[in-house]
This record gives C-alpha cells, structure tokens and sequence, in this order.
C-alpha cells in the first residue's frame, strides 16, 4: 500500500467534503478517519489509529506553543474590547475626518494599529466608516472593498506579532519535516513573502480604487446629522461591543505597541548571537517561542494595567478565557491538518507524489498550477488558513521533487488561501464586514470578483515568469 495511488485518498475526500459542507473540519477528519483505516482496516484498530495520530500531533512542541500562542492572543484581544480600547480607538479618530480622501486615509493609515488579524481589523474600523458614510460620498461597496484590502492580504505579508505568523510557520514546518528539509521554517517563510503576489498586486489595485477611480457608482450624499445624533449612531455601530463598555484608546494602542515592539527586540536578542548581521538575527531567531514570550509578558502588563484601572479581576478572567475560546475550531482544524498530514505521509504520499505526480506537470507550471488550485478551493470554502493547511504538505513535495523554488510554491499557496478569504461569499471576513456595513454578501462578493480575478490573472502570469527563472 505505501507509495501507491492510495496514499492520495485521504486528501482527495477531504476537498469535496469541504466544499459540500462549507466547512474545512469535517472534509479534514473524515480524510484522517480514511487514512487511519487505510493503515489499520479494523473497526478498533482504525480508531486507536486516529487517536494516537491526533495526541501525536498534539504533543510535538511546536505544535502545542502555536495552539498557546493562538488561545492567549485571542483572549487578549478580548481584552482590549472589554476595556474599551477598541471603542476608544473609534472614538479618537470617529469625527476628525472630513473628506473623502481622508476617509480612505484613515483605513489605509488604521492598519498600523490593527494589522494582527482581519477580523480585528474589521470589527475596528468598519463601524466607524460606516458612520462616516452617512456625511461623505462613498458607496458601502467601495468603504468594504479598501477595508478588505488592507485586512487579510496585509496580515499575510506581516512576518510579526500577528495571529497568522504562528499558523503559517507551524504549517511551512510540518510539510518541510516530511520531506526532510532542515531549513529553518521561520526563514522559509520570510523567504516567501515576496511571492504572495495576490497580496501584493491586490494591494496596489486597492490604492488605485482608493485614490484615483470609484470602486463602484457612489450612492447619493445623506444629510449630515448633529453632533449628538452622530454620537448616538456611532454608539449604535458598536454592535461588537457592550453598552457600558468605556472609551479607554491607550487599552488598544498600548498592548499593540508592547508586543509588536517586544516581538522584535526579543527576536534580535534570541537571534543576535548566531547571526553574522542585524537582519540575520531575526532569522536565526526561535520565531515561536520569541512570540509567546513577548505575547506572555505583554499579557501580564496589561491584566495589571487593567487591575489598576478598576477592572474587576473575575470578568477579565472570564473575557479572556472567551477570548480564546473563539479560536477553538481554528485549533480544531489544526490539530486535523497535522494529523491527517503525518497519516498520508505514513501511507507514502511523498513518495508516491515523486513516482507519478510530478511526471503531469512541468516544472515551470508547479507555481502556477497549484495557485490556481489553491484559489479555487479557498473561493469555495472561504478559508484561507484551511486552503494553506490542505495544500502546503502536497506542494512542497511538489516543489522538492521538481527542483522548484520551495519559497515561491509557498507563496503561491499563501497566495492562493488569500484569494479566497478576499474573494469568497464565504468567507468569515466577508460575512464580518458585511454584517456591519449592512450589504448584502452575495451582491458584495460580485462586485469585488472582477478586480479579485484580474489581480489573480496577474498574478498567475507572475508565478509563471518567477518559474522560468527561479530553481
């Protein structure tokens, strides 16, 4: 059975479950309960089979610091709306903008604040805009379309203190080990950013429909309210927040600024003394555990921030602990990605791939083909981190046999993954921004396709000439 077309079974079944389902757990336990049965075909057999690869999975060291990292973020994030920070935030900048470019201004430049997760990003700045919306002339289409551009595609590009950063190494670490690279994950991963070319074509085409052209017709002008009855819409766009929540913006801004700035002192230092140069000391850096220990002391600073300003220690224990708790399918479909990993390798998925598979697609359309399929799976399912998690083990093989640049595979697959959390009804972004700015999703997602396939066209093009050129 090793090495043979059955090794191709438990990834096969996982995508059309996916996409039937609209959800990425169910296609990812169903390919490992196949593989676990394909090892050992016996009713208890299979199932201690499918246990011991999911508690493997769990114990590697890595694996569990990036489960960790992605609970304790979360809950800290938490925080921050608890206490008001995110409501502050809006209310420091909520009526100090006064034209349409400044509009488009403030969620180009509100990145630097809250570029560690899309959602984030999103429940941040949507409300505000959408209070704008009603004194300015810009489209709901156009206010959701720039939000989204600097969202998803700028988080991915970000190689610290983000929600992302974590699951993309862990991911680009599990699919290395099976082939038997011994590069570092983290450096591979820095290595890849310039090949996300989705990301960055489709920020350019969001700057050029920010500033130059209408992104759609702009809807007529609304009377501008008062100002007391712009407070109270505003205070009525805070749907993600509590009604006693204060306005506390340094709650924002403070553990942002801590752990961003701490994520890069603490990877120079734990770096410094292996590398041969400022740059490489943030390669040679232990990317993971440098994250969690900037992310553990800046959790620590603000539970005491917080204490001091009169927060009830309980209900910060309890939105922390709900904070995290919201990640849990995303832990869920972790612990699947690298269980149903480790299974199809054992079945010889590698070397099957290296036998046959690579014998269908040349080289040079590696980076091509698997950004195509990428983004057609993610646009389907509207998952970015369940698209990289599902693809990233077959296209490095893919790479590593055909002698394609690893790093520009990679980016193709990140690529791929942010097609569809852009592009996709589906998508847990879409349906955010949407649900605030009240648009309908489907309409929203058509009118959004045309630049998201143009930029994917260009982008296709991009890894086809990277291809001809890079080994």
């Amino acid at each position: 059975m090793d090495g043979s077309w059955v090794s191709l079974l438990p990834f096969l079944i996982v995508i059309p479950i996916a996409i039937l389902t609209k959800q990425v757990q169910p296609g990812l336990f169903a390919g490992l309960l196949l593989g676990s049965f394909l090892k050992h075909p016996d009713l208890l057999g299979g199932i201690k089979t499918l246990i011991s690869y999911i508690v493997s999975s769990l114990i590697v060291t890595n694996n569990i610091r990036i489960i960790i990292f992605l609970y304790v973020f979360a809950g800290l994030i938490n925080l921050t709306k608890m206490t008001g920070g995110i409501k502050g935030f809006v209310d420091l900048v909520g009526h100090k903008v006064k034209t349409k470019r400044a509009a488009m201004m403030l969620i180009w430049l509100s990145t630097i604040g809250t570029f560690s997760n899309p959602n984030f990003r999103i429940v941040t700045i949507a409300p505000i805009m959408k209070l704008l919306k009603r004194r300015l002339p810009i489209s709901s289409q156009k206010i959701g379309f720039v939000i989204e551009v600097t969202s998803n595609p700028v988080v991915v590009l970000v190689p610290v203190a983000t929600a992302f950063v974590g699951y993309m190494v862990s991911i680009i670490g599990t699919a290395l080990q099976r082939i038997g690279v011994s590069d570092t994950p983290y450096s591979i991963y820095i290595r890849s950013i310039p090949f996300n070319f989705f990301s960055l074509v489709i920020l350019a085409m969001g700057i050029y429909y920010s500033f130059i052209r209408d992104f759609e017709s702009e809807e007529p002008l609304v009377g501008s309210p008062d100002a007391l009855q712009e407070e109270e819409d505003l205070q009525k766009c805070l749907r993600a927040y509590e009604k006693e929540t204060p306005i506390k913006p340094w709650n924002l801004i403070l553990p942002l600024g801590v752990v961003l700035f701490l994520t890069l002192f603490l990877s120079w230092w734990d770096g410094h003394t292996k590398a041969n140069s400022f740059w490489d000391a943030f390669i040679q850096a232990d990317a993971l555990g440098v994250m969690l220990e900037a992310l553990f002391i800046t959790l620590i600073l603000s539970f005491l921030l917080y204490f001091f300003q009169r927060f009830s220690v309980a209900k910060l224990v309890t939105h922390f602990i709900n904070g995290g708790n919201e990640l849990v399918s995303v832990i869920l479909m972790l612990t699947f990605v690298w269980a149903l990993s480790a299974v199809s390798e054992d079945l010889g998925f590698s070397h099957f791939i290296s036998s046959h598979l690579i014998q269908w697609i040349p080289p040079a359309f590696i980076a091509p083909v698997v950004f195509l399929l990428g983004s057609a799976l993610s646009y389907f399912i509207g998952s970015s981190w369940g698209t990289w998690g599902l693809l990233m083990p077959l296209g490095v093989t893919l790479a590593q046999q055909t002698g394609t640049s690893i790093p520009l595979v990679i980016g193709a697959i990140f690529a791929s993954g942010t097609f569809g959390a852009f592009a996709s009804p589906l998508s847990d972004n879409t349906v955010t921004l949407c649900a605030i700015l009240d648009l309908p999703a489907i309409d929203y997602a058509r009118s959004k396709l045309k630049p998201s396939l143009i930029a994917a066209g260009i982008s296709t093009l991009l890894f086809g000439i990277a291809s001809l050129f890079l080994k």
